[in-house]
C-alpha cells in the first residue's frame, strides 16, 4: 500500500494542476513535527504590540520565509524532531526538499509555546505557495508531560489554553498571509484547527477554503455552541484510520471519512502508516467494531465524571507516572517491557492517595467494558431507565 512517503517520491504535479488536498495538508501537519523554531524568527503577536496601529505598520515588514532545502543547512538535527517518530520526520523533510510539488513552499509565523505552569503545548506554522493560498498547520503532542496533561485536560474542560492560543494564532497571523487559507493538523493538531476556525472572526473564516482534522480528538460536549458548529462544519473534513482511537474521542461536529493504514491498533494513529491512493486517501467503508466499542465505552466513562473527579484522575496518573522515573511521556507510549516496568514502579512508588483514585478509575472503565461487552450491539441502549440505571449502579469512591 502506498503511503506519503510514496506519495512525495511521485506526485510532481503542481499545486496549480492539482489543488491543495487532504493529502498534503497530512504531509506538512507531520512537518510540523519539525523544531521550525529553531531556525525561523517568532511570529509577531499583535496583543502584546500595543495598539492596532503599530499592529498594520508591522504586518507591511518583509517577514522572513524558509524553504525545506534551508531547513536541512540547519544542522541542529540532534534537536529539530519532536515526537514519537523522530527519524521519520527527518526522512519526510529530506523528502519535502526534493518534492517538485512542495520545494517551493515557503515557511513563515513560527510559533512556539512550552509552558509548564500554564499548562500548555502549542506550536503552530504557516506554509504560503507563492501568492496562491496559505496552510496554517497546528502541531500534534509532542513528548513532553505538559503536552500530554493538556490532552487529558479537553476530557473534562471547555476549552485549554492551547486552543485559545491556536485561535489568536490565525486571528493574527491571516493579516499576513495569502487570502485563500487552508487549515489544519493531525491529533491534538486538528482539534486545535477546528477550534480555531470555529472562534476566529466572521472575516477570517470566510477566507477558510478547508480545515483538516486529521485522526484528531474532539471536544467536551457543549464546548463547541451550537452556533460554532453550524458555522464550521460546512468546512471541516475528518479523517481516521480505520482501527482509530484517537480520532474517536470525545463529540466531533462532523462525520469521519475512514482510511487504509498498513498499522493495526493504536500504530495506525500514525501518518506514515495511512494509505495513499493517487491524490487522496486509501479509504475503507467504515472503522473497525472494535474502535468504534473503545469509543462507546470512553465516553461513557468519561460522562460519569464531574470536572472535579475528572481533574483528581488524571492528576493521579501523572503524579504516579512521574513516580515511576518516566522522562517523558515517549515512556509510557511505547509498548512493551519497558512500560510495564515503568507502570509497576509508578504503581508501587505512588502514594495510598494516588493508587486509591486510579484504581477506583480503572474498576469504573473495565466495569464499563464489561457492561457494554455484556448488553452487546444488538442491545438497544436507549430504552427506558437505562440512563437511570447506568446512573445507579454503585460505584467505587474516589480517593
Amino acid at each position: 500500500m502506498r503511503t506519503i512517503m510514496d506519495y512525495l517520491a511521485t506526485e510532481f504535479a503542481s499545486f496549480e494542476e492539482v489543488p491543495f488536498c487532504a493529502v498534503d495538508a497530512l504531509v506538512l501537519s507531520e512537518f510540523c513535527m519539525t523544531r521550525t523554531e529553531a531556525v525561523l524568527p517568532a511570529m509577531r503577536d499583535e496583543a502584546t504590540l500595543g495598539g492596532r496601529a503599530a499592529a498594520r505598520l508591522r504586518s507591511l515588514v518583509p517577514r522572513r520565509r524558509v524553504r525545506f532545502r534551508d531547513i536541512l543547512l540547519a544542522e541542529r538535527y540532534r534537536e529539530m524532531f519532536v515526537g514519537l517518530m523522530p527519524d521519520k520526520v527527518k526522512e519526510l523533510l529530506l523528502a519535502l526538499a526534493a518534492s517538485p510539488r512542495f520545494r517551493d513552499m515557503e515557511m513563515t509565523e513560527c510559533a512556539s509555546v512550552l509552558d509548564e505552569q500554564e499548562g500548555t503545548q502549542f506550536a503552530a506554522l504557516s506554509f504560503t505557495y507563492k501568492r496562491s493560498f496559505a496552510f496554517v498547520a497546528y502541531r500534534g503532542t509532542d513528548c513532553s508531560f505538559t503536552g500530554w496533561r493538556e490532552d487529558f485536560d479537553m476530557a473534562y474542560m471547555e476549552r485549554v489554553p492551547a486552543q485559545l492560543r491556536a485561535a489568536r494564532y490565525l486571528e493574527t497571523v491571516s493579516a499576513r498571509l495569502p487570502r485563500t487559507l487552508y487549515v489544519g493538523g493531525h491529533s491534538k493538531g486538528g482539534n486545535l484547527a477546528v477550534y480555531a476556525a470555529a472562534a476566529c472572526s466572521r472575516s477570517v473564516r470566510a477566507r477558510i477554503a478547508r480545515v483538516y482534522a486529521l485522526d484528531a480528538p474532539g471536544f467536551k460536549e457543549g464546548a463547541l455552541s451550537q452556533a460554532a458548529q453550524q458555522v464550521v462544519a460546512p468546512l471541516v473534513e475528518r479523517y481516521v484510520p480505520r482501527e482509530s482511537l484517537i480520532g474517536m474521542l470525545m463529540h466531533h461536529p462532523v462525520p469521519y471519512a475512514a482510511v487504509r493504514s498498513n498499522a493495526s491498533g493504536i500504530w495506525q494513529h500514525d501518518p506514515f502508516s495511512w494509505g495513499v491512493e493517487g491524490f487522496d486517501f486509501a479509504r475503507c467503508a467504515g472503522i473497525a467494531p472494535s474502535s468504534q466499542f473503545a469509543h462507546d465505552v470512553v465516553a461513557s466513562w468519561l460522562a460519569s465524571y464531574d470536572e472535579q473527579d475528572a481533574r483528581c484522575i488524571v492528576d493521579a496518573l501523572f503524579d504516579a507516572v512521574k513516580a515511576g522515573g518516566a522522562r517523558d511521556f515517549s515512556d509510557v507510549l511505547q509498548f512493551g517491557p519497558k512500560t510495564l516496568a515503568l507502570l509497576r514502579d509508578a504503581a508501587k512508588n505512588a502514594d495510598e492517595s494516588t493508587r486509591a483514585t486510579l484504581m477506583a478509575a480503572v474498576g469504573d472503565l473495565a466495569e464499563e467494558a464489561a457492561h457494554r461487552a455484556w448488553r452487546g450491539p444488538g442491545r438497544d441502549e436507549s430504552g427506558p431507565g437505562h440512563d437511570d440505571a447506568r446512573r445507579d449502579r454503585p460505584r467505587r469512591d474516589r480517593a
